[in-house]
């Protein structure tokens, strides 16, 4: 047999830690960061609104059962998507494309999750440029082509500053997340009196009315599995990202604490804020009878659809102010991508590759498809559900360190991403309805992996230098 370390791809071999000079607090990266992400309104205006339009959406079932989800949804982000990943990358100093070559082989790892990650934040910009131009069109009062250029636009700068100008943005950055945060306490404050009067029974009764053939009420455990298809299909990229934030901590304390305040309680501050707008908006006679008119023959459950309805003539420019917060992870997006793209495509100019990403972004908001944001969840949550899932078995049972690079493609992680991805993509192709898709593509995953690697379906370990 040849001597293992020759196999050694140079991209792994040449892999510097973090050191621990560059490390900080978790309040001063980690939580922050990830606060932002769940800032973005395309998370919170899908609190309460379902793909196939249930009767009474996830407050089907009274606003306890929706928040006790939504914290339910928010713990699984934390203990099973994002610890892990975030604990390699302490103990490591090393960025997800490199300790995921334990789980997916130094070959394998080249793909997954090192180009898929680039792949997907494409998937992300086509959201970001579709409801944020929406936001802006409305603004500005335009309609039919004009919206169109406006996603042109909006996708071109994102990518070219995502290239070229990430570190002026990440500047503005700091201050824009503040937006969605008052915009989301303002609305509160409009609301808060209508809490205490909504009726979960009469508020089902009241959309059956406005939309008699839309698919009855969920069930409890629906509202449970449909707040976890939302929430952790939306976060389940930055939960393996969390390797990339992990390198930046200084111990297992920065990896929890910025996991419990930047990933959960983001999760529950913003989302459960939605909520609470939408059951307050419907608790109350006058702003219910004045959504309801605003509606125009359906029920609007997205907060941010809300706004025309609560603030009057501010609302255009609330709205807008939201878009231009939105305007930084378009191009965190981008950025993400690029540093992928040049990780797995060396040789490939970089403004080829995140421009024909971009093209794609854009094609996917101009036709509306970006605009299904659940189904895009689902997507990232089949494609990274059984990657994080493989990641936390094999993290297990190495006793709780990386294992280092495995020869070529680890078998026992492809066979378990397959898997996995295969059953959180049936709801998508409408083959079978699995509940809480990322999830489920999570724990066939996380149990592929185990079976596989007690079959002795791994690789072998590859050698690597201490540094």
């Amino acid at each position: 047999m040849s001597d293992q370390s020759s196999q050694l791809p140079s991209y792994i071999a040449s892999a510097t830690p973090n050191p621990a000079a560059n490390r900080a607090p978790w309040y001063k990266n980690t939580a922050p960061t990830y606060a932002g992400i769940f800032l973005w309104f395309v998370f919170w205006q899908d609190a309460v609104a379902t793909k196939g339009g249930f009767l009474g959406g996830l407050l089907s079932q009274g606003i306890g059962w929706a928040l006790l989800s939504l914290v339910i949804s928010a713990a699984v982000c934390h203990f099973l998507f994002y610890l892990v990943p975030g604990m390699l990358g302490m103990k490591t100093g090393l960025p997800l494309y490199i300790v995921g070559t334990s789980t997916f082989g130094a070959q394998g790892g080249f793909l997954m999750p090192g180009f898929l990650m680039g792949v997907l934040q494409f998937g992300w910009l086509g959201v970001n440029v579709y409801f944020s131009s929406m936001m802006v069109a409305g603004f500005l009062g335009l309609e039919g082509t004009a919206v169109k250029i406006v996603m042109v636009i909006w996708g071109v700068l994102a990518a070219f500053v995502g290239l070229k100008g990430i570190q002026y943005v990440a500047k503005v950055a700091t201050y824009l997340p503040l937006i969605p945060l008052i915009v989301l306490l303002l609305l509160l404050a409009k609301t808060m009196g209508g809490i205490g009067s909504f009726d979960a029974s009469k508020f089902v009764e009241l959309h059956k009315g406005i939309a008699p053939n839309a698919p009855a009420a969920l069930s409890t455990f629906a509202v449970l599995a449909s707040m976890m298809t939302f929430v952790v299909g939306f976060f389940a990229t930055a939960g393996a990202a969390g390797a990339d934030f992990g390198t930046s901590s200084r111990d297992q304390k920065d990896v929890s604490m910025g996991g419990l305040f930047g990933v959960a309680g983001a999760i529950i501050l913003t989302a459960g804020l939605a909520i609470l707008i939408v059951a307050g908006t419907y608790g109350a006679a006058a702003t219910g009878k004045a959504a309801v008119e605003a509606g125009k023959g359906g029920l609007i459950l997205q907060a941010p659809g809300l706004i025309p309805v609560l603030l009057g003539s501010k609302a255009g420019l609330v709205m807008f102010l939201l878009a231009i917060a939105a305007f930084p992870p378009a191009c965190f997006s981008s950025f993400i991508a690029a540093n992928s793209f040049k990780t797995t495509l060396p040789k490939v100019n970089p403004f080829i590759s995140v421009g024909i990403g971009a093209a794609v972004s854009i094609a996917l908001a101009i036709t509306g498809w970006a605009g299904k944001a659940i189904i895009v969840f689902e997507i990232i949550g089949a494609s990274f559900g059984p990657v994080c899932g493989a990641m936390l078995v094999e993290y297990v049972l190495n006793g709780g360190k990386w294992s280092g690079p495995r020869a070529g493609f680890n078998p026992a992680g492809w066979i378990a991403w397959a898997l996995g991805f295969i059953v959180g993509i049936l709801p998508v192709l409408n083959i079978y309805q699995v509940p809480a898709a990322p999830v489920a593509a999570f724990i066939v995953g996380a149990v592929a992996f185990f079976v596989c690697a007690k079959m002795g379906l791994q690789s072998a370990v590859l050698p690597m230098s201490a540094k």
